[in-house]
């Protein structure tokens, strides 16, 4: 096991519980999507305006296949595991959790933020849906469903981390 990947709808946690992980085991963390605009020098919005949806998850496809190999906290895209290619290559170079949510929790999280283009081009009803059809993808995907709801970030943080420690020294 190489990596940690952390997999679920946008609004989670899976940026917030990744560095919070990278800091407790003392591995690198990255934010896919911080990942993919650095390398592009463009904003996330501005790489759906310019390549469309379907350019952004090619680009996390890539960043998945070319990613260096190295011990890591990589929290991924919240589209990221629609992919089957993307979810074949998270479960073969590591372990995948799958923070589970309810869409009360999301919604209140990213209902206005800014930096989320598909929040800003849908209803609250079009988003729920997209979370339910979802959601089977991040379940195919993952080794691990982490419930979030009533648990704090550090109480994630600490099952995820034992989770690991114990497939590592297991």
């Amino acid at each position: 096991m190489k990596r940690v990947y952390l997999v679920g709808f946008m609004g989670s946690g899976k940026s917030a519980i990744g560095k919070r992980l990278g800091t407790l085991l003392n591995l690198p963390f990255y934010d896919m999507d911080t990942e993919i605009a650095n390398q592009t020098g463009m904003t996330i919005p501005q790489i759906f305006e310019t390549y469309g949806e379907e350019g952004f998850r090619e680009m996390e496809t890539e960043f998945l296949r070319n990613f260096h190999d190295e011990y890591c906290i990589i929290a991924t895209g919240g589209g990221v595991a629609m992919r089957e290619e993307n979810r074949k290559i998270m479960r073969r170079t590591g372990l995948v959790f799958y923070l589970n949510s309810t869409f009360r929790d999301i919604w209140r999280r990213i209902s206005t933020d800014r930096n989320r283009p598909i929040v800003q081009q849908s209803s609250r009803y079009e988003l729920e849906k997209l979370f339910h059809n979802r959601k089977p993808f991040y379940l195919q995907s993952a080794h691990f469903k982490v419930e979030t709801t009533n648990r704090t970030l550090n109480e994630i943080t600490q099952y995820i981390a034992s989770q690991i420690i114990r497939l590592k020294n297991g």
